[in-house]
C-alpha cells in the first residue's frame, strides 16, 4: 500500500472548506480517505484534530453563504462563554434562504438584519436573540457576564430594544435589564441574587471589599449585606480542588469570623434546590438581625423560570 500523501499544515489545525483544499493539491479523490472526516457540506477536518466550540462555529460560517452570521449564544463562544448546549449553532441572514437540512446549525431568519461586522451579529443584537430562547434567570446571568467584561453597555442594549421591539426577545431583554448587575463576576453569583432578589429579599451588593476597624483587608464578599454583617459565598469546585486556593479561603473565612461577620457558603448542588437555598439564606439574615418579610415565591419568581414561548423559528431547521 502507498504510503498517504502527506497534508498541508494549513489543514491539520482546524476545520477547512473542499474549496480551499483542492486550492493546496488536495484531490477530491484524498478527501475520500478515512483520514478526512466530513462535518458539514463541503467542510471537513482531519480525523485527528480534535474540534474546540470555536472550530464548531467556524466550521458551521464555512458551509453557509457569506451573509449568514453567528448569533444568539452562539455568538459569545467566540467570548469565552458557551452556555448551555453547544448545539445546535445559531446563525441568521436576512433573506428567506433554503438550505438542507443540518442537524447541528439552526439559520433563524429575519426581514431586516441587525448590525453585525465580520465576527457575526452585534454583542447587543446577539443578546436579544439569545433572550428569546431563554429563561429570565439565564439571561441576567449572560446579561451580567457581557457587561461586566465590557462586551455590553446598558445604554446601548435599552436603545436597540426601543428601536427594534418588534424582534423576538425584546420583551424578556427589558425584564432582565432590571435585575443586571455589573459588578458580578459569575454566572453562579448572578443566579444566586436573582433568587434572592425574586424571592422578595433585598438586593445584595456584588463583590465588595470588606476591612476590619483598622483598615485591614479581610477578603472579597461575592454577595454581601454590609448593615447585617453577612456575606454569600459561591464555592464553585475549583476552591475545593485547587490546594493554594482552598488554603485561601480558609484563612479568609478565619478573618470573617473573628471580625464577626457571618457568612453562608454556597454550592452548585444547593442552586439545584433554590427554594431550600433561599430559605437557609434567609435564616442566616434573621440570625444577624434581619426584620424584613420572609420569602415568597409568587409571580416574580415564576417569571424567572417561565420558558419562552416557542416561536415559529423554532419549528423550522436549516
Amino acid at each position: 500500500m502507498r504510503t498517504p500523501r502527506p497534508v498541508p499544515d494549513e489543514l491539520s489545525v482546524g476545520p477547512f472548506h473542499r474549496h480551499r483544499a483542492l486550492e493546496l493539491g488536495v484531490s477530491s479523490r484524498m478527501l475520500q480517505h478515512p483520514r478526512f472526516v466530513q462535518i458539514f457540506p463541503s467542510v471537513y477536518r482531519l480525523e485527528t484534530t480534535d474540534m474546540t466550540p470555536r472550530d464548531w462555529v467556524r466550521a458551521a460560517e464555512l458551509t453557509l453563504p457569506d451573509d449568514a452570521k453567528v448569533s444568539h449564544l452562539t455568538r459569545f463562544v467566540g467570548l469565552g462563554l458557551q452556555y448551555g448546549d453547544l448545539f445546535p449553532l445559531h446563525f441568521t441572514i436576512g433573506r428567506d434562504h433554503h438550505l438542507p437540512a443540518l442537524q447541528d446549525i439552526f439559520l433563524h431568519r429575519t426581514v431586516r438584519m441587525p448590525r453585525h461586522s465580520e465576527h457575526g451579529v452585534s454583542i447587543v443584537a446577539a443578546f436579544i436573540g439569545a433572550a428569546s430562547l431563554l429563561r429570565l434567570i439565564d439571561a441576567v446571568k449572560i446579561g451580567d457576564w457581557l457587561l461586566h467584561r465590557g462586551h455590553l453597555t446598558l445604554e446601548r442594549l435599552i436603545r436597540v430594544v426601543e428601536l427594534e421591539h418588534w424582534r423576538p426577545g425584546t420583551e424578556t431583554a427589558k425584564r432582565a435589564m432590571l435585575l443586571f448587575d455589573r459588578d458580578s463576576r459569575s454566572l453562579q453569583e448572578s443566579e444566586v441574587r436573582c433568587l434572592m432578589v425574586a424571592a422578595g429579599l433585598p438586593c445584595p451588593e456584588s463583590n465588595v471589599d470588606l476591612y476590619d476597624e483598622n483598615g485591614t483587608f479581610l477578603g472579597c464578599g461575592d454577595l454581601v449585606y454590609r448593615w447585617l454583617r453577612l456575606v454569600i459565598e459561591y464555592e464553585g469546585r475549583h476552591h475545593a480542588l485547587d490546594t493554594a486556593q482552598f488554603q485561601r479561603d480558609i484563612h479568609r473565612y478565619a478573618r470573617l469570623r473573628h471580625d464577626d461577620i457571618g457568612y453562608v457558603q454556597v454550592t452548585s448542588a444547593m442552586t439545584r434546590s433554590p427554594h431550600t437555598l433561599v430559605h437557609t439564606i434567609h435564616r442566616a439574615m434573621v440570625e444577624r438581625g434581619y426584620e424584613g418579610p420572609p420569602p415568597r415565591f409568587g409571580i416574580a419568581w415564576q417569571r424567572l423560570f417561565a420558558e419562552p414561548l416557542p416561536w415559529r423559528h423554532l419549528h423550522r431547521p436549516a
